[in-house]
């Protein structure tokens, strides 16, 4: 099994980020919550601060673990591992993702999202209230 970690990253405005994959990955064209693949003996949040940095050339601050899920894809099985994060710094520029945007949470469910991340969207769209 594959550990992954995603970051769910607030903006001031309570807004979340969340890029869409680029056609030629895994998963191509599916939004997610941005994040990467744990490498051996690495945090979560060591790994979120560091895939964040080489990926979207941000920086983050996680601050709060949201839940785990695990998925199997038929060709790999991960378990994403999601944390709540702050936006701290850095201009979006992507490398692994085609599109991003800052959503609400109520808009989430217009989004068509990597199986792994619906869990995690679900629970964070009945939160908006």
């Amino acid at each position: 099994m594959i550990e992954v970690a995603a970051a769910i990253i607030e903006d001031e405005e309570k807004r979340l980020l969340i890029a869409r994959r680029a056609a030629d990955k895994a998963q191509g064209g599916m939004w997610e919550f941005p994040g990467g693949k744990l490498e051996p003996g690495e945090t979560p949040e060591a790994c979120l601060k560091r895939e964040l940095r080489e990926e979207m050339r941000i920086d983050i601050a996680p601050y709060a673990r949201f839940g785990v899920n695990e998925h199997d894809y038929g060709t790999v099985r991960i378990r994403l591992i999601a944390y709540k994060a702050t936006y701290l710094r850095g201009d979006i520029r992507l490398v692994d993702h085609d599109a991003y945007c800052w959503v609400a949470r109520s808009e989430l469910q217009h989004y068509a999202f990597a199986p792994a991340d619906v869990p995690f969207v679900r629970r964070l769209s009945e939160e908006s209230g």
